[in-house]
């Protein structure tokens, strides 16, 4: 029969650690999918001979399925059980993931990318509302604090752990690594897992669906061509107010039409919800500044071997997944207001750092600068968790779930395009005529393009910053 409460089941209690192991190991491998084939598209374009903006498709189609269904396998997942999404989501990834890896056909690649994206946007979706439920309140920002560990992990070691795969391996060898840590979660899962806790079949929100997906597919395709031919482009303004309008549709049909809503907007009116949504997101879309800009510094300007500008990069996940459980234990002696303002900082600081980086830099140094940000981003991350899955009620935790791996992944996509906007952009302007490549033999032309770039990642944490000094300082008031 199934639990109606997991901290209360004796035999949750006794495996919550292995079913963390298991959670997080998934959501490692769906996340790393989303960022490790980027250093791959030119292997890739190469053996299938394909145009390299074709090849692009294969990063982008992954992003754009996942976010386009997160809030629906959420709400799935609250209606029908989170492990019995997550289950099927891990199998449904294994196999795109052992697809992706037959070099059939750009149209075949594509078609299982969107695969292993069902079952990553289901596992996504389901996570962190499996791990509420299943800790108690007295170790959830622990365990939280390690599931976000794991997200950004997977989502800054992607581009150092693809390098040291493609410097031993064929390029398939990207996506069969997780055929077997897939069996091995899948397994494991078997017989930790628990059943899901008795639901009430609530109906499913399809128009809501329907027009959420293509909203997110509208806003995708006109940030994926923007960057691609220009923001100014009339197809990409056209695009942009089409997702504009379903946005609004999809809102107007929540609030007024759907008897159980895909999402409810009620949640928004929780500033700590709202407030860390947001502030998640931007420091997604600042750390993929960084994701972006980091090789071209390293092994262009700097001429290191990928195999070490990976290992460096490293250092970010890796100091990362230490802080962030600590950063959860101290929940229970500081608010985590007050942890997320202080990871905001570093994050701010470390950005300073990476402005006044020049050729002459010692690596030790730089480095530095990318622990001191896996520090910020560990202290940061697992507070800010902890306050969008307590902040709802347990009825919601799928759409929160949702919502906050939607950030995270729109924040990635944001990142990205935006970066490679204002990189090129700004070196554009110091090399007198347009360029969308680093000019060999003019690393001065890419150092005015990266300064350019950081000076608005610093911004953007910034605000992050300011926001969360706002919360903490009106939270500190109201307890008065």
């Amino acid at each position: 029969m199934a639990t109606t409460n997991y901290v209360d089941n004796p035999t949750v209690q006794r495996h919550r650690w292995w079913i963390l192991t298991a959670v997080g190991l998934f959501t490692f491998m769906a996340t790393l999918d989303g960022s490790i084939v980027n250093i791959a598209l030119p292997v890739i374009s190469n053996d299938m001979h394909i145009m390299t903006n074709q090849a692009e498709w294969i990063v982008s189609i992954y992003l754009l399925t996942i976010c386009a269904l997160l809030l629906l396998f959420g709400k799935i997942g609250d209606s029908f059980g989170k492990i019995r999404v997550f289950r099927v989501g891990t199998v449904l990834f294994t196999i795109g993931s052992l697809l992706c890896g037959f070099n059939h056909s750009l149209l075949f690649l594509l078609g299982a990318r969107v695969v292993q994206a069902l079952g990553a946007s289901m596992t996504m979706s389901t996570n962190n509302g499996i791990i509420t439920e299943v800790f108690p309140m007295r170790e959830r920002g622990k365990a939280l604090g390690l599931i976000g560990s794991f997200v950004s992990l997977g989502a800054i070691a992607g581009p150092g752990i693809g390098g040291l795969l493609l410097a031993q391996l064929p390029w398939a060898y990207i996506f069969w690594i997780n055929v077997p840590l897939g069996l091995l979660t899948i397994l494991l899962g078997h017989f930790i897992l628990p059943k899901d806790i008795a639901r009430e079949n609530r109906p499913i929100d399809w128009p809501g669906a329907i027009t959420f997906a293509i909203a997110i597919v509208s806003l995708f395709l006109a940030i994926f061509m923007g960057q691609a031919v220009g923001f100014a482009n009339g197809l990409v303004l056209a695009l942009f107010a089409g997702a504009i309008l379903v946005f609004g549709l999809f809102a107007w049909i929540e609030q007024k039409k759907a008897i159980d809503p895909l999402l409810s907007f009620h949640l928004f009116k929780n500033l700590d919800f709202s407030m860390s949504l947001f502030t998640g997101f931007l420091i997604f879309v600042a750390n993929f500044f960084f994701n972006v800009i980091a090789p071209f510094y390293l092994q262009n300007a700097r001429g290191l071997a990928p195999n070490m500008a990976g290992y460096l990069l490293m250092l970010f996940p890796i100091v990362q997944v230490i802080v962030s459980p600590i950063s959860g234990s101290l929940q229970n002696r500081f608010a985590p207001e007050l942890l997320t303002t202080v990871g905001l900082v570093i994050l701010t600081l470390s950005q300073v750092g990476y402005i006044t980086a020049t050729l002459s830099t010692p690596l030790w140094l730089f480095g530095s600068l990318v622990g001191v940000m896996g520090f910020g981003n560990g202290v940061f991350q697992s507070p800010n968790n902890t306050i969008v899955m307590s902040t709802v009620s347990q009825r919601d935790l799928g759409v929160a779930g949702g919502m906050n791996a939607l950030a995270r992944n729109l924040g990635m996509v944001v990142g990205i395009s935006a970066s490679t906007t204002v990189l090129f952009s700004a070196m554009s302007q110091a090399y007198g005529k347009p360029t969308t490549t680093y000019i060999n033999g003019r690393p001065d032309i890419f150092l005015a393009g990266m300064h350019t770039t950081l000076i608005v990642a610093f911004f953007i944490c910034l605000v992050a910053t300011l926001i969360n000094l706002w919360r903490y300082v009106h939270s500190r008031a109201k307890a008065k």
